[in-house]
């Protein structure tokens, strides 16, 4: 049986803190510490935070949040349809932000890649942008069955 959540809601700040405990409540079974949840919260705001306010910042849009687990590892790929990144790879860089004027720090993909075992970005200039996260707990001990949630579980 697969075991896969998918989920989407409008790209309002108030929608970020149902994401990420959503995300943390469907990846409990899998018998993560506090810290590696922590991490996972963090992660998954980081990602939503960044769709609200670099992907649909001249407008209204739709996050989409897709999960699955196998064995002790959790797949999330957090997705949207805005503006899309034009240096994808500058975009990596710790400290880089592109509204400096909004005393933004630059950290937030630094942060997701650093908590997240992968991490991976792509993105189309006015095709929005898809982050791709996995998450091996490494005290689960028990095993879940495979699960295949579109792109998810193609992001190993």
């Amino acid at each position: 049986m697969k075991n896969c959540m998918k989920m989407e809601i409008p790209a309002l700040s108030e929608n970020g803190p149902f994401a990420r405990d959503t995300v943390a409540a469907f990846c409990v079974r899998l018998n993560p510490s506090l810290d590696e949840l922590s991490d996972v919260k963090t992660a998954v705001s980081e990602a939503v935070t960044n769709c609200i306010v670099h992907a649909y910042a001249d407008g209204e849009g739709i996050i989409r949040i897709e999960c699955s687990a196998e064995d002790d590892t959790l797949h999330i790929c957090v997705s949207d349809s805005g503006r899309g990144i034009a240096d994808v790879a500058r975009a990596l860089e710790p400290f880089f932000t592109t509204l400096e004027d909004e005393e933004r720090s630059g950290m937030g993909f630094t942060i997701m890649q650093t908590f997240m075992t992968t991490f991976r970005v792509e993105s189309t200039l006015g095709g929005g942008t898809s982050v791709t996260m996995t998450k091996r707990f490494a005290g689960s001990g028990r095993s879940t069955h495979a699960s295949e949630c579109g792109k998810v579980a193609d992001a190993q």
